[in-house]
C-alpha cells in the first residue's frame, strides 16, 4: 500500500482532533473506531473480507503499513473468521497513541507538552495544516449536502464517524441536526462500513459482553416472572461513562 493516500484511521483522527484544544473528540469510543477503522481499510486493500458478521483474512500479504499488518497478522493467526464485534471490542492499548506519534512523524500534526493541574505531564496535539482536515470533512459535507452515493472509502469514514459521536463534533447545535442525520445515513452505501460501525456502537451498547443465549430446552418452562433481557438500541451510540481518570496524555 502506497502512502500516497491517507488511511481511514489517520482521517478519522484527523477529524476528531480539534484544532484549538488539541484533543480528540470522543476519546473512549474513538479507539473503537480506530480499530475498526483499519479492518475497513483492510478490507479496501483487499486483505479480509466480511462474512456474515464475522471478518475473514482473504489475503495476508503485507501492506506495507506496519500498524495495519499488525493487525491483518493479529487476525491471521486466530485461523478462524472472527466477530467484528469481538474484535472491536477487544484490548486495545495506546493505538490512538500510536496513531497520533505516527501523524506527527508524517508532518501533519506536532505535539505539544504541557501540564495537567500544574503537576501531571501531557502531550496535546495541533494541526500542521488545517486545510487536510477542511479537505476531509469538505468529501462528508459534499456527500450529506448532495446525497449522491460516496465512494466506498468517504462512505466508511461517515459510517465510523457517527459510530464514534463524532456528529455533534462535526455538525454541532440545533442547525447541525440534519446533517448529524444524515451522516449517520450514510451508513448504507458500503457495507463493509456499516458492519464495522454497527460493531463499534454495539460494543459501546454491551452486545460484546453478552452471550447468545440459548434455547431453552424443550418441555422446561421459564422461571415464573422472569423477562426476556432487552435488546440493546441500534444506530445511536452511547455516551460514555463519566467519572474515569483522565489520561496523561491528552485526549
Amino acid at each position: 500500500m502506497g502512502r500516497s493516500r491517507r488511511t481511514i484511521p489517520e482521517e478519522l483522527l484527523l477529524l476528531a482532533l480539534d484544532p484549538t484544544t488539541g484533543t480528540t473528540a470522543q476519546p473512549q469510543s474513538l479507539d473503537l473506531g480506530l480499530a475498526g477503522a483499519q479492518l475497513v481499510e483492510l478490507a479496501l486493500a483487499g486483505r479480509i473480507a466480511p462474512d456474515g458478521d464475522r471478518i475473514a483474512v482473504v489475503a495476508p500479504r503485507p501492506t506495507g503499513d506496519p500498524t495495519l499488518d499488525c493487525a491483518l497478522e493479529l487476525l491471521r493467526r486466530r485461523g478462524a473468521p472472527v466477530r467484528a464485534v469481538n474484535w472491536i471490542g477487544g484490548p486495545r492499548l495506546g493505538l490512538r497513541q500510536t496513531y497520533l506519534s505516527h501523524l506527527e512523524r508524517c508532518g501533519m500534526v506536532h505535539a505539544v507538552a504541557g501540564q495537567m493541574c500544574g503537576v501531571l505531564p501531557t502531550t496535546r496535539y495541533q494541526a500542521t495544516d488545517t486545510a487536510i482536515s477542511r479537505e476531509i470533512k469538505a468529501r462528508l459535507d459534499n456527500a450529506i449536502r448532495t446525497g449522491v452515493p460516496p465512494d466506498p472509502r468517504t462512505a466508511a469514514l461517515a459510517a465510523l464517524a457517527h459510530a464514534v459521536g463524532l456528529g455533534k463534533h462535526l455538525y454541532p447545535g440545533n442547525e447541525g441536526r440534519s446533517s448529524r442525520s444524515r451522516l449517520r445515513d450514510l451508513i448504507r452505501h458500503d457495507p463493509m462500513g456499516g458492519l464495522v460501525a454497527h460493531a463499534v456502537m454495539d460494543v459501546q451498547n454491551g452486545v460484546a459482553a453478552q452471550p447468545r443465549r440459548s434455547p431453552a430446552p424443550v418441555g422446561r418452562q421459564a422461571a415464573p416472572g422472569a423477562r426476556p433481557a432487552p435488546e440493546p438500541a441500534r444506530g445511536m451510540p452511547m455516551q460514555p461513562r463519566h467519572g474515569s481518570m483522565a489520561r496523561a496524555v491528552a485526549h
